[in-house]
Parts: C-alpha cells; sequence; structure tokens
C-alpha cells in the first residue's frame, strides 16, 4: 500500500510543487522547487472560484500590489504571480527559521539583547512600509518570520492598505488585526491613521518578546478592550528602565502624543548594537500581472501538468527537502511542538489512522477520514473558535510512514495542550528513534 510517493508530483510552469506547509482560510502555502535554478519559494495557491464567490478580487490585487512595492530585506519579498484557468498562485521567498511565535512558545522570553535585535529589525521593515504608503494593520509574532540566519521577515500582507484608501478626514475606518496587538483608536470604531496604529502593534510585539506574554490579555472581550484603552498592565521585574520608557510611549492611548519610527529610531535604548539594513532602493516596480491573473486570455494562464516522480529513499527524501531535518522527522520529545509537527511510525498506514482516530475521539475531537488524510474538529469553542487538526500518513519507506499533523484553525497555545495528550495516546505506534541512537553510542 502506497500512501505517500504518489504516481505523480504536480508542475506549474518552472515551480515543482511540494508538501503544504501553511494553511488558512482561504489559500494553502505549499513549498516548491524552481526547476531551472533548484532555488526554493513559498507558493501561495488561491481557489479562482472562491475569490470570485467572496469578491476577494480587490483585496487579493491589493495584497500583491503592496508586496511588489514593498522591497525590503526585512518584508518577505513576492517573486511573482501567476494564474492557470482555476487557481491564482503568488510565488514568495521561502523563509525556513519558522515564526518568531513558535521560537517564544519553544525557548520563553527573550533576553534583551536579543528582543531589542529583532525589534530594530520590525521597526526598520515598518518604517520603510510606512514611506511607501503601506499599512500592515496585523502585527504580530505569527506574521514576523524567521530566515536560516535568524534574521527577521515580515509576512501576511493579507489585511494591509494603501495610504489611498484614506478617506477624506485623513482616517482608517477598517477595525481589523488581532485583537490583543491592536491599537486602542481601531477598536473605538471612530477612525485612525494607519501609522500610529502600527506603531502601537510593535510595542506590544516588544512587550511579548521580552515578556514571554501578552501585556493586554482577558478571556472576556470586553474587559480586555477596557485593558488596552486604559493602557492597562504592568511590566516585569526584569525589564530595564530604558526599555520600560520606551515600551510606555510606544503603548501611549493617545495616538496624538505617542512616539514616532522617527523618536523611536533616536531612542537611546533602541539604538544601542543598531545597524541600519543595507539593500538598494528605487527598484522599477511593475504591476502588469496583477490584472493579468485574473484575465482569461490563454497568454496569461500557465498549466499545472502532473509528472511521474523519481525513485528514492526515506534518506534521500531528506536531503533533498530544504529546511527539513532529521531533528524534525525524528522528535526526541513530544511534548511541545509548533503548529506543525510530525512522527515516524514503523506501523501499517491503516493501523496509525485507526490509532489516531481511537485517540482523538475520547479528548472530544469529531474525525472526518478520506483515503489516508484526517481532519480533527474539537467539539468545544476555545479562545479563537474550534481547534481543528489536519493530519495525512506519508509512505517514505517500505516499512516507514511518516504521519503530518498541522492546526488549520483555533488557538496555536490550545493545539500545544491537545497535542500534549494526544501524544501520550500514539506511543504504541511511533517510532522512538533516539532509542537507535542510544544503542549505537
Amino acid at each position: 500500500m502506497s500512501t505517500r510517493v504518489p504516481a505523480t508530483r504536480t508542475r506549474v510552469g518552472k515551480y515543482e510543487i511540494g508538501k503544504t506547509i501553511g494553511e488558512g482560510t482561504f489559500a494553502k502555502v505549499k513549498y516548491a522547487r524552481n526547476v531551472e535554478t533548484g532555488d526554493s519559494v513559498a507558493i501561495k495557491v488561491l481557489d479562482k472560484d472562491h475569490v470570485l464567490r467572496h469578491k476577494m478580487v480587490e483585496q487579493i490585487k491589493r495584497e500583491i500590489s503592496i508586496m511588489k512595492l514593498v522591497k525590503h530585506p526585512n518584508v518577505i519579498q513576492i517573486h511573482e504571480v501567476m494564474a492557470s484557468k482555476t487557481k491564482i498562485y503568488i510565488v514568495l521567498e521561502f523563509v525556513d527559521g519558522g515564526e518568531l511565535f513558535d521560537k517564544i512558545v519553544k525557548h520563553g522570553r527573550l533576553k534583551e539583547d536579543e528582543a531589542r535585535r529583532y525589534f530594530q529589525q520590525l521597526i526598520d521593515a515598518v518604517d520603510y512600509c510606512h514611506s511607501r504608503g503601506v499599512y500592515h494593520r496585523d502585527l504580530k509574532p505569527e506574521n514576523l518570520l524567521l530566515d536560516s540566519c535568524g534574521a527577521l521577515k515580515v509576512s501576511d500582507f493579507g489585511l494591509s492598505t494603501f495610504s489611498q484608501q484614506v478617506r477624506g478626514d485623513g482616517l482608517l475606518h477598517t477595525a481589523c488585526g488581532t485583537p490583543n496587538y491592536v491599537a486602542p483608536e481601531v477598536l473605538n470604531d471612530k477612525g485612525y491613521d494607519g501609522t500610529t496604529a502600527d506603531i502601537w502593534s510593535c510595542g506590544v510585539i516588544l512587550f511579548v518578546l521580552m515578556a514571554g506574554y501578552l501585556p493586554f490579555d482577558d478571556s472576556n472581550h470586553m474587559a480586555l478592550y477596557k485593558k488596552i484603552y486604559k493602557a492597562d498592565f504592568t511590566f516585569p521585574s526584569w525589564f530595564s528602565v530604558g526599555a520600560k520608557k520606551l515600551i510606555k510611549r510606544i503603548l501611549d492611548p493617545n495616538p496624538l502624543t505617542r512616539v514616532t519610527i522617527l523618536e523611536i529610531l533616536e531612542n537611546e535604548w533602541f539604538k544601542k548594537g543598531y545597524r541600519p539594513p543595507d539593500f538598494e532602493h528605487g527598484e522599477d516596480i511593475s504591476l502588469d500581472d496583477v490584472d493579468a491573473v485574473f484575465n482569461d486570455s490563454e497568454e496569461h494562464l500557465v498549466t499545472e501538468r502532473k509528472e511521474k516522480p523519481v525513485s528514492m529513499n526515506a534518506f534521500e527524501l531528506i536531503s533533498r527537502s530544504q529546511g527539513f531535518n532529521l531533528e524534525n522527522l525524528f522528535e526526541k520529545q513530544m511534548g511541545l511542538v509548533k503548529r506543525e509537527t510530525r512522527f515516524t511510525s514503523q506501523y501499517p498506514a491503516h493501523e496509525i489512522m485507526s490509532k489516531i482516530e481511537e485517540t482523538a475521539k475520547p479528548l472530544g475531537f469529531n474525525v472526518c477520514k478520506q483515503n489516508y488524510k484526517m481532519k480533527l474538529r474539537g467539539d468545544k469553542t476555545g479562545r479563537k473558535g474550534h481547534l481543528s487538526v489536519a493530519t495525512e500518513v506519508f509512505e517514505v519507506a517500505p516499512t516507514l510512514h511518516m504521519v503530518e499533523l498541522r492546526k488549520t484553525g483555533g488557538d496555536t497555545l490550545e493545539f500545544h495542550k491537545f497535542y500534549k495528550s494526544f501524544s501520550s495516546g500514539l506511543k504504541d505506534v511511533v517510532w522512538k528513534a533516539e532509542a537507535i541512537t542510544e544503542e549505537k553510542r
């Protein structure tokens, strides 16, 4: 029985499409390889019918245009945009260091110097966005990625907007973003300045990096909003005086007196060890392909075609996959995971599927199976709706399977708690690679 190594693999234009590395409400992000250069990329795949049905054309065009305009070393870069008859493909820079959020979850709060370094890169990126008339509006650690060198990359411009979108009063009026990171003026629905609202979110992020928890948090939304309106928070004892002063000025509930980016750049705490980014400005930007992806003219369309894969064993598969290493495949502890995790098993695929179902149901999850994929959906409503988990069994060798789990909905911390209980029920089928390692010593 073959559950991974499919009979065919998908090729779109010059890109060979690989596994799903991210999943949202309206799109999937796939790992892909440019077959001409061998470079890794990430491809955001959207269904055209879905985009048209939900009247998202202008939003998608705006997101693509914004990413083309913002060419900065601390912002995820867009390479190109393509379309087939049924799908839109946004080809992006591939970043393999994970989310800053996951770094905090795994290691806890950061040391002040490390937090400052990420904050400096964040401010540089946001300052550049604002200089191009772009407001992000959803800045949070989940949307800050890290490359293999540890450099910060701002991602997910789906809620971003241009300065041209402001009304006659010079303010934005669409309330969006994640409540814990949103400025008070965004919540009061009277209009807000995109620049000062983004600065507030940067301040919340700096606090989270140094504290390991949110400055404003409450399960009751109205209580949360009251704390944000009043900037009602307290500093942990380990914050330095300089950090406290700067954060206090950023988390000023009055946007008119809130610190500006120019003032942040001149702040003594901020300037410690600061190195401004070195990159070329003023590159010509073409937005021609933004409209072309919604044009059904045959000359603008790429084709999806299936190709026969090269046969390879498990370790060839590992070596060929960028950012896919032994530490990720053979996890030494099952207790702490990101929003995507995997384990290996030498059990038959159908037994693994049965064990997953048997373990998930007592934890309060509904199970929906299709071939060797399974969707788990929690009965209870959590902080961000129902927790949803996608699982899939892959065959990497005749006697070795890999099981992948991805959070597709709900709160990430709730996923961590679920996985702790879930993994203990799967111990019988998990291949303990570390035991093999011990035998060799």
